[in-house]
């Protein structure tokens, strides 16, 4: 029988990019279901700060001295990383969690596209960004500031992904990866401080929020450092289309949202651009020079 690390490092980029998408995106829906008791800053702040405490708590033993450059790269990917919470939270307050999810996606499709070279991976992003499209069913009416939080943490996701490449390449384990969320956490405590101590005082609603971060942070993002690792940062932006996907297969079986024909014309053009890209991996000496 594997083990969880033989598993991680030999499954496929893509099984373990739905497996991290099913655990964010559940932890989605109990954060959607939190915000009529607690403000989403404020169930954004304690994602954070929870998945800070178990992702250092799991790292513990690469804890070693940290170099100023080292620290810094981590203060800013936890920096960008809370900030893309709370942004979505507070876009997800206001717009359904699918079309979030499906704009949301805007960010790493541009990366994608920048760094897209051969021919076929321009044919495989253009599968992708199609699905999304169609799975958007896009309507920009009726919740602007929405949108502003939507596209902020469109923007933030884009950043999310150069530098979480970054922190991967740290030989920290996981550290690199904690560390960067607990100072992401200060940096986002101002906006969602107000109504924390309600949920310090409730031990159901404190451990709905610590559910959230261990789902939609701690598991989500410890298995986007182990692909991170593995595939170059080009492939891992477009692998992102699967989100789009997996959030509409949790809508189904989590909030009964059954999906269209048109969904699954755009479920399908999707798995096939993330299945006709080039699967090219990272090798020892490219890891060796990410280092």
């Amino acid at each position: 029988m594997r083990t969880p690390g033989e598993f991680f490092r030999t499954a496929s980029p893509e099984a373990l990019f739905v497996l991290s998408g099913i655990s964010q995106y559940t932890g989605s829906v109990v954060a959607v279901n939190l915000f009529e008791e607690v403000r989403p800053a404020t169930v954004a702040l304690f994602r954070v700060m929870s998945a800070a405490a178990v992702v250092l708590a799991m790292s513990w033993r690469y804890q070693r001295r940290w170099d100023r450059a080292s620290l810094v790269g981590a203060a800013v990917f936890g920096i960008a990383t809370a900030t893309m919470n709370l942004f979505f939270y507070l876009a997800i307050d206001r717009l359904p969690l699918g079309k979030s999810v499906v704009l949301e996606f805007i960010g790493p499709v541009a990366f994608a596209a920048a760094f897209t070279r051969t021919r076929r991976n321009t044919v495989a992003l253009l599968l992708a960004a199609s699905g999304v499209v169609i799975l958007s069913g896009v309507e920009l009416g009726g919740e602007p500031l929405g949108l502003v939080y939507i596209f902020g943490a469109s923007a933030m996701w884009a950043a999310y992904i150069v530098l979480g490449k970054r922190v991967a390449a740290l030989d920290r384990g996981l550290s690199g990866l904690g560390v960067g969320l607990a100072i992401g956490a200060l940096a986002i405590a101002p906006f969602g401080i107000s109504g924390s101590g309600e949920v310090v005082g409730s031990a159901r609603l404190l451990g709905l929020c610590v559910l959230v971060g261990a789902l939609s942070s701690a598991i989500g993002y410890t298995i986007d450092q182990v692909v991170m690792r593995r595939i170059p940062t080009r492939r891992f932006a477009l692998l992102l289309a699967l989100l789009p996907v997996t959030a509409m297969v949790v809508g189904f079986i989590a909030l009964d949202q059954t999906p269209s024909a048109t969904d699954l014309l755009g479920a399908a053009l999707v798995i096939a651009g993330v299945l006709s890209q080039e699967r090219d991996e990272i090798t020892p000496q490219q890891e060796e020079v990410l280092a």
